[in-house]
């Protein structure tokens, strides 16, 4: 318990909020008088005492509770909004404090104080406890010691009353005493029972040579059916005088329990090997779904392509006469290219990590190669793609080059209107796999960074950006299939790297990736 003592009722009720608030049992004193009371009456771990305070200060108080055996022990933690100077804190710690701390305080800062000089006094009192606990053991056991030969008849009748089969030997591991119990697996009262493996006289040996007690599971077998029944066997020495004179050995029966133990490990052993079938069976299942979802989705694509074959066949053949043909037409044949690019998006989404090979590849010739195939929506919208000069890592080329696509793409699709597209790839190395890392001449991870001046985005989407067919934007206003940013988390991912995104309306989006520079399949 922690007790609070000031003469503010709103300071207690403020504390007293926050310790309870964190599971702590709080009592409370306004007074020094009053204090002092309580602790005689109650055990406390931490007391959290105010400096001013009228009719005796805190420092007074604290010397008389430093005074008390009961209490002198017991951390206590000042708290001053007035008395702040070096003097006065310097005169908390010389009254028995263990920290002052001025108001206003951090309540964060106070409850970790308070969170450890509690554990610290608990802890204390523990140690207190135990080593009362130990003092009063060492006396027990001198006496016991000392009366340990005369006890040894009494010791006899209490292995006699045990329901254990019970016998002791002298330091050699010869018999000395059996109870009765003894007799319905041993027909000599000098010889140890039958057993099945392991010998009793074995355990004594192993016993004497480890100069300890020693515990081992044991089969006897019975007398009367013959059967061998599981016995739990304790073998403990007998001290006099720090020397081993006798020892005493307890065999509890634990058939029942080893039997259910057995039956119970065979249900375990087989519900694992069942969940170890059905895991592969699931494994299987997902395989083939994986398939069949590739093998749907590619010829998904031979009827739409006849859609499109045929669309503009007759687009070209609509007479003056119709010309509303011609528009469904068109938006037949557009509705059908949304449709293929989804259909090749999901392939691309879907494929399985296992087919990933990583190679050391330059970043460069990898946008070279994209914007190549960009060129005509590059020159068409008079865009301008700067790159600074990139490195070379370990990645799936394939993967980055649709990386690098989709990003471009990204910034070439959201232009504001009026603005001619700005797009900046930059790349440096980092030592940490952290957005925040500085830029250091080589390390472990790479950081890209894609950055354009399009229409942007609010960043409370900033995380829903990279989620399947999310838009941000009416998909009449702008075109895609809204899969392209969720392909490249996907890559990053299985790159083990990371990727954020970040943008204000209107005025642009940044696009950061952190990958590992060289990359392991494990």
């Amino acid at each position: 318990m922690i007790l609070i003592v000031d003469d503010n009722v709103q300071n207690i009720f403020s504390l007293q909020q926050l310790l309870e608030l964190h599971k702590f049992r709080v009592d409370s004193a306004a007074s020094g008088q009053e204090a002092l009371k309580k602790i005689l009456q109650n055990e406390y771990s931490l007391i959290i005492l105010d400096v001013q305070m009228p009719d005796m200060d805190g420092f007074e108080v604290a010397e008389a509770i430093s005074g008390y055996s009961k209490s002198k022990d017991i951390p206590i933690i000042f708290l001053s909004a007035i008395n702040t100077h070096k003097k006065y804190i310097a005169k908390g710690y010389g009254s028995g404090g263990v920290d002052y701390v001025t108001k206003p305080f951090d309540p964060d800062i106070l409850l970790l104080k308070v969170k450890t000089f509690y554990k610290l006094s608990e802890q204390h009192r523990r140690l207190n406890e135990m080593d009362k606990i130990l003092r009063a053991e060492i006396e027990v056991r001198k006496k016991v010691e000392s009366d340990l030969h005369d006890r040894v008849e009494e010791l006899k009748s209490t292995l006699e009353s045990i329901p254990q089969m019970a016998f002791n030997t002298d330091e050699t591991g010869k018999i000395e005493f059996v109870n009765e119990r003894w007799s319905d697996y041993s027909s000599d009262r000098m010889n140890f029972p039958e057993t099945e493996g392991i010998t009793i006289s074995h355990c004594i040996e192993q016993a004497i040579l480890a100069r300890n007690q020693f515990k081992q599971e044991v089969k006897i077998k019975r007398i009367d059916n013959h059967e061998f029944r599981y016995h739990l066997l304790y073998i403990t020495p007998v001290r006099k005088e720090d020397k081993f004179f006798k020892w005493v050995g307890i065999l509890t029966d634990i058939h029942e329990q080893k039997m259910a133990s057995e039956v119970l490990e065979q249900k375990v052993q087989h519900r694992t090997q069942e969940l170890k079938e059905a895991n592969k069976r699931l494994e299987d299942s997902n395989n083939e779904l994986q398939q069949f979802a590739f093998v749907a989705s590619h010829d998904l694509q031979e009827p739409l392509r006849k859609i499109q074959v045929f669309s503009a066949m007759v687009r070209e053949g609509a007479t003056p006469e119709r010309p509303e043909f011609k528009l469904y037409l068109n938006k037949i044949s557009a509705a059908a290219e949304r449709m293929r690019r989804m259909i090749t998006d999901l392939l691309d989404f879907a494929r399985p990590p296992e087919l990933d090979q990583f190679t050391k590849t330059d970043l460069n010739k990898i946008i070279e190669d994209v914007l190549s195939d960009l060129e005509v929506k590059v020159r068409t919208l008079n865009a301008n793609v700067r790159v600074t000069d990139l490195a070379e890592i370990e990645v799936v080329p394939g993967q980055m080059k649709q990386l690098f696509q989709n990003l471009i793409l990204n910034s070439l699709k959201f232009v504001r209107p009026g603005a001619t597209p700005e797009i900046q790839i930059t790349g440096e190395f980092v030592a940490q796999k952290a957005f925040t890392d500085r830029a250091v001449g080589t390390g472990d991870y790479y950081r890209i960074t894609v950055r354009d001046n399009g229409i942007g985005f609010d960043e409370i989407y900033a995380e829903r950006i990279f989620e399947i067919f999310q838009r941000l934007n009416q998909k009449d206003a702008f075109e895609g299939s809204g899969i392209g940013l969720s392909i490249v988390k996907k890559i990053v991912d299985r790159h083990r790297g990371l990727i954020k995104a970040a943008g204000k309306k209107g005025e642009g989006a940044v696009f950061t990736i952190i990958l590992p520079v060289n990359h392991t399949r494990s």
